[in-house]
């Protein structure tokens, strides 16, 4: 599935854009027939509805979206797209309505609707196509959401078709398209080249465990991405119940969003030196799987409890984090579906970051406000280092108590990427009901928010 826009030169309906506060203004400057074909229909301009409206030889002459008000748009990310999703199929360019500063993020929107995971069943889509508005870059926007069909196309994909052994081969044909070179160490290689905590989570799977790499890029600042890639998780001899188990397929949503990043840096030819890094397993049972009171010993020399197999995803990391830091990049970033403390904090929508980097915060900050891509900065909090140590380990996987559970994940993953620039993600991945612009299923958080901040942050 390829999301663009319509050629600028296709004969297209103008669109007005109409906030219920306009409708009347609106109103005053059209002919009786216009007037009354509204009044008929009911049009009051609430978000969502849409309405043809005919010349005198019974042919559209323009089309009208409601907006709503203002108080409905800042409860809807896309707005737009509510009108997008009812318009019947055709072409349209805005002739009036959307505020400027919030064209790109309605344009994007409006492009999402057209996305469906139609893999294993017919869709049925939005058709209404865009020309895209003067004074926005329609390159750039299409390349973020065919990013974005690409993350939740692998989100959404089930474990029994997007397991290590395909989450590979997904890096591969990115990295071939973009002419990126593409490695991975998998099985018992882990354990030679120093990724003891990888191959532990995931040994006992049918598919053996991998580190897949990915480079692009031979100039500029070093961006390095780690995106956590359990492609199911069953929660190891922790077991989970069968309804926690259920949307287990996208706890790969990190990888999968890092690979969504990449594609636009990449797509963008944006002047930086990209390293992707994605520990890829299967928390799986199994007679040789790694066990509650384990001690592990990461690739750095931390030695680390298991007091939870099912705090497995902040392992993996830990092992690629380590190889990061060793490269020395000037921007260490990792994103993972890991704690249901970052839900109970901020819900589903809300994508909390950690860093300790007070100029890349207040540029994400902006970023995802401007992108439409809601971010919010949650503390290392130093005091509750404590919590992360065991006593008879370095460090404790799953610490006792349940309190400030998404931050001792952060800072226990903030030992490994050590004295890096480090920014790290707790993403959710999904979308629980359709929302303008929101597909049910696979979602990016974070990814676009993070490549209108990277200028800024790496001085581009």
């Amino acid at each position: 599935m390829t999301l663009f826009f319509a050629p600028a030169s296709d004969p297209s309906l103008p669109l007005h854009v109409l906030a219920q506060s306009d409708l009347e203004g609106w109103l005053a400057d059209q002919p009786d027939p216009v007037q009354s074909w509204i009044a008929a229909d009911g049009f009051s301009g609430a978000l969502g509805q849409a309405l043809l409206i005919p010349s005198l030889d019974g042919t559209p002459s323009c089309a009208l979206a409601g907006y709503g008000t203002t108080a409905i748009r800042a409860r809807k990310r896309f707005p737009l797209a509510a009108a997008a999703d009812s318009l019947p199929k055709g072409t349209y360019h805005i002739a009036s309505g959307v505020p400027v500063e919030a064209l790109e993020a309605e344009c994007f929107g409006w492009l999402m609707t057209g996305y469906a995971f139609d893999r294993y069943a017919a869709q049925s889509p939005a058709s209404a196509a865009l020309i895209a508005p003067e004074g926005v870059n329609a390159a750039r926007i299409e390349i973020m959401a065919n990013a974005e069909a690409l993350t939740r196309d692998l989100v959404n994909t089930p474990a029994s078709d997007m397991g290590p052994e395909q989450l590979q081969r997904a890096a591969e044909t990115l990295a071939q398209e973009y002419g990126a070179g593409c490695s991975v160490i998998s099985g018992e290689a882990l354990l030679d080249q120093g990724f003891p905590m990888i191959h532990a989570v995931g040994r006992a799977a049918e598919q053996a465990p991998r580190l897949i790499e990915m480079n692009w890029g031979s100039s500029g600042p070093k961006l390095t991405l780690v995106g956590k890639g359990v492609c199911f998780d069953t929660g190891g001899l922790n077991l989970k119940p069968g309804a926690s188990m259920g949307l287990m397929k996208k706890d790969m949503g990190g990888a999968a969003n890092v690979l969504g990043l990449a594609r636009m840096i990449m797509a963008l030819d944006m002047k930086l030196q990209l390293r992707v890094l994605i520990p890829a397993v299967e928390n799986a049972v199994a007679g040789n799987a790694f066990r509650p009171g384990d001690i592990l010993t990461a690739r750095n020399g931390l030695t680390v409890e298991i007091n939870n197999t099912d705090a497995e995803g902040r392992l993996v990391l830990a092992d690629a984090l380590a190889l990061a830091h060793e490269g020395a990049p000037d921007l260490l970033i990792s994103m993972a579906t890991l704690t249901g403390a970052a839900r109970v904090a901020l819900g589903p929508d809300l994508a909390p970051f950690y860093t300790d980097d007070d100029i890349a915060a207040d540029a994400l900050a902006r970023a995802g406000q401007a992108a439409a891509d809601p971010v919010w900065r949650l503390p290392f909090h130093n005091p509750y280092e404590a919590m992360i140590e065991p006593g008879i380990a370095d460090l404790d996987n799953a610490p006792a108590g349940g309190f400030a559970g998404s931050i001792t994940a952060a800072l226990f993953l903030r030992r490994f990427a050590a004295d890096s620039r480090y920014l790290h993600f707790d993403i959710y991945s999904w979308q629980r009901s359709k929302e303008p612009g929101h597909s049910k299923g696979g979602l990016g958080q974070g990814p676009r928010a993070l490549l209108t901040a990277l200028p800024e942050i790496l001085d581009l």
